[in-house]
């Protein structure tokens, strides 16, 4: 059994979500000491921004006509596809940028969708916790209401491309207490990062039990 780990946070030390990850982590470490980790980091090593483009053109170029750049990114492409669907268990750190995904995740599943073959259920039934987190509230009766375009993409993908058995722990305003203008917010913010917390540790007990 092997757990793939993948994080997409710029904040360092600072993200939300890789504290949130950290707790699925802990807790299914509790249970599960022995089951190797595997970690993807796409902030701190990210993927080359031309890969997938390289990828898409070098698969419809016939294999002796292929330019190094392009033999590069198919390379990289399968081995991405192969790292997860060989894991048994994924937790997805992803936080919510700009209103929609990170440029960062963004490359790592167009290249993971360009290295398995069409139609391929790389999570076909295996369990999946996404973690993702926004710095201000985007729910229903809220001033951006709609503006969301990280979490349905991100679960349209893991989902119904991939066929996850997908666990969502997620949490909002974390920018309370970084942005002056969210101060009124300061009691709600510490009740959805609570709440957030107590998911994560559940969602990381179910993930090594069940």
């Amino acid at each position: 059994m092997t757990l793939l780990r993948i994080d997409a946070t710029i904040q360092g030390p600072a993200s939300a979500s890789a504290a949130l990850a950290d707790l699925v982590l802990d807790e299914f470490r509790t249970v599960r000491p022995d089951v190797p980790v595997v970690n993807r980091h796409l902030a701190i090593d990210p993927l080359p921004s031309d890969a997938w483009a390289n990828a898409i053109h070098g698969s419809f170029t016939p294999e002796e006509q292929r330019t190094a750049a392009q033999v590069e990114a198919l390379a990289l492409a399968a081995g991405l596809a192969d790292e997860l669907q060989a894991a048994d268990v994924v937790v997805l750190a992803l936080p919510f940028y700009n209103f929609g995904v990170s440029q960062h995740a963004k490359t790592w599943f167009d290249l993971v969708l360009a290295g398995a073959p069409h139609g391929t259920r790389l999570l076909e039934g295996k369990q999946v916790v996404l973690v993702t987190t926004r710095g201000g509230a985007y729910g229903e009766g809220t001033p951006r209401e709609g503006w969301d375009h990280n979490t349905d993409y991100l679960r349209r993908i893991l989902v119904d491309v991939w066929g996850a058995d997908l666990t969502l722990v997620e949490r909002e305003f974390t920018m309370v207490g970084v942005n002056p203008a969210l101060d009124e917010f300061t009691e709600l913010a510490a009740l959805l990062k609570k709440e957030a917390e107590e998911a994560a540790v559940v969602a990381g007990r179910e993930l090594a039990t069940r």
